[in-house]
């Protein structure tokens, strides 16, 4: 059984033109020990399907409207809001992609981080203060004895994100969601953390889902890789598979637009037009009026995640047999 198995989740936002479903019948599964990629452009669904799992969606205006998330065979869908307190931050942990709004200004970095072990781990107030100094210290926080003492506006933005991993991983979750753990840092410290993390992924066991557009982050923590695009998963395989053999249209474009070492200052590719908003979305591939490769099936309904190669599948009319021998 994985540590986590999501299936068919859908997450519906209200807007003037009606509901939309900003993550659409997405499936994906984390076992422990496991680190899957999520990637996708900015507004594709990603955090939406991180803040799902973890019942945080704002309502109104969003809410998951199907699907179910079982963690440890639980549906975590179906539990009352007092269990699931008990489990996130506990058993299920995110860094957030935003620490300035993530934060609580009227409260201190070391305050913030031990309210999750005092709650979860019964520890006293002079405990979780030695823990947060630790845990300062661990995400590579200068002088952390000081630092825990200080609110969120008196650090840096890089800083921030590290108070934010610093309380995600307090508990040692049995998961983690990672939104762009790495943002703000610069690459010295970006390392660091991708280090810390892992080291933490070996000796718990933590299952983790690291959403990112940076695919050399992904290409570098990554066992697995899920593309997203316009609130669906268009592609999944093992990491190493995926660099190899990108099969979606999409994620070839994707690796396209990436810099050539061999060519470090020349053209980028680009994909050409823009996503679709997700109110003007029409039945068919989400893709194709950007695709090079669209023919007559594209128009039709949309195909589910085919297994074009053995762990390797693709939401594409490329890899229907039946299709392309049409």
């Amino acid at each position: 059984m994985p540590l986590l198995d999501v299936r068919g989740l859908v997450t519906q936002f209200n807007t003037p033109k009606g509901p939309v479903a900003a993550v659409d019948r997405v499936d994906f599964s984390v076992d422990r020990g496991e680190v899957l990629g999520i990637v996708g452009e900015s507004g594709c669904g990603k955090s939406v399907t991180s803040l799902s799992v973890l019942r945080l969606v704002p309502d109104p205006p969003g809410r998951v409207t199907g699907g179910t998330a079982l963690l440890d065979g639980v549906d975590l869908f179906n539990l009352p809001e007092a269990d699931m307190r008990k489990v996130r931050g506990n058993r299920i942990s995110m860094i957030f992609q935003e620490p300035m709004t993530a934060l609580n200004p009227v409260f201190t970095v070391g305050n913030q981080i031990g309210e999750g072990l005092r709650l979860h781990q019964g520890l006293s107030r002079q405990e979780a203060h030695d823990r947060a100094v630790e845990l300062l210290s661990r995400v590579g926080i200068p002088s952390p004895h000081l630092r825990v003492k200080e609110y969120p506006h008196q650090l840096s933005g890089g800083m921030r994100q590290r108070v934010m991993i610093a309380m995600a991983i307090g508990c040692e979750p049995d998961l983690l969601f990672a939104d762009e753990p790495t943002t703000a840092l610069d690459v010295t410290i970006q390392a660091q953390i991708l280090a810390l993390l892992a080291e933490l992924k070996e000796r718990t066991g933590m299952g983790m889902v690291m959403i990112s557009h940076d695919l050399g982050v992904i290409a570098e923590t990554a066992d697995r890789v899920a593309i997203m695009y316009a609130g669906r998963i268009v592609e999944e395989a093992l990491t190493t598979e995926l660099f190899r053999n990108p099969m979606h249209p999409y994620t070839r474009g994707l690796l396209a637009s990436l810099p050539k070492g061999n060519n470090p200052g020349g053209r980028l590719e680009a994909i050409p037009g823009t996503v679709p908003a997700l109110t003007e979305l029409e039945p068919g591939c989400k893709f194709r009026d950007r695709c090079a490769e669209r023919f007559a099936a594209c128009d039709g309904p949309e195909p589910g995640l085919i297994e074009a190669e053995a762990g390797h599948r693709v939401r594409c009319h490329l890899y229907d047999t039946a299709e392309v021998g049409a």
